[in-house]
């Protein structure tokens, strides 16, 4: 019976030059290796330890990369170790297998949508509505599912945020603030969903998890066991459960500690 790993990639994994919180002596700091690269510029990196562990990761567990980032988005990650047989996409919207997203999971996510939450167009023109161009970046659709803003966070006022949260929970979506991005969600769409699915499918007897955002939240919680980093969203609502741990790792390091939480459980588990 294979042991399942569910993790949350960006800020959790992986990391963006912005992201990295190398806090030490430069001399001291970790060997980089990008994982991603956007319009000719490298984007995301790992250390070259995490690189080594995410390979024998992927020969001690069923490795399953889940994020928030849609197909294409996802797609231009080029992680260490086996191609991952399943990956979640679009926060849940997207089970892809063999890099392939399955039409059974998807429309059985469209349907719950439809039955469960407000529609994505009254979201995006309340948005549209309330936002303020002095600090509103970017308004983007996701993969017909969810949407998101980019915003100057030094400028986003705190209580629209929360104003914003509560119109959204009264309509079964959630709302999460991550770096420059404000996400609207809705409820149905999860990352937990998708990880029961595959781990019915795989017989999984063990799942492991991480994450840094509230989006992840769900997806600790639906794992036997599972593990946060120092930062994000969860770290700042000192978010616990008592099968989930919180590393004291910030930044890249976070990932790497995480990483090797991940492979002593899954031989462990074995």
């Amino acid at each position: 019976m294979p042991v399942l790993v569910a993790s949350d990639l960006d800020r959790t994994l992986i990391y963006s030059a912005a992201a990295l919180a190398l806090t030490m002596p430069d001399l001291r700091a970790p060997r980089l290796l990008c994982v991603e690269v956007y319009e000719g510029k490298p984007l995301s990196y790992v250390t070259e330890t995490a690189a080594g562990l995410l390979t024998d990761l992927g020969d001690a567990a069923l490795f399953v990369p889940t994020t928030t980032r849609t197909r294409k988005q996802y797609q231009r990650i080029n992680l260490p170790g086996p191609p991952p047989k399943y990956a979640i996409c679009a926060n849940g919207g997207h089970l892809l297998v063999d890099g392939v997203s399955d039409p059974d999971w998807q429309a059985r996510v469209t349907a719950r949508l439809a039955g469960e939450c407000a529609p994505l167009a009254e979201v995006q023109a309340h948005l549209a509505a309330t936002a303020d161009p002095l600090w509103l970046r970017k308004h983007r659709v996701a993969e017909d599912l969810f949407t998101y803003l980019v915003v100057e966070r030094p400028l986003l006022p705190e209580e629209w945020v929360k104003e914003l949260a509560a119109w959204a929970e009264n309509r079964g979506w959630t709302v999460s603030l991550q770096g420059r991005k404000i996400y609207a969600v809705p409820k149905p769409l999860t990352k937990s969903a998708a990880l029961h699915e595959v781990a019915r499918r795989t017989g999984a007897d063990l799942t492991l998890a991480a994450g840094d955002s509230l989006l992840d939240a769900d997806l600790l919680l639906a794992a036997d066991r599972g593990w946060r980093p120092g930062h994000g969203e969860l770290a700042e609502a000192e978010f616990s459960a008592p099968s989930v741990t919180a590393v004291a790792e910030r930044g890249v390091l976070a990932g790497e500690r995480i990483l090797r939480e991940f492979l002593k459980a899954a031989r462990q588990g074995r």
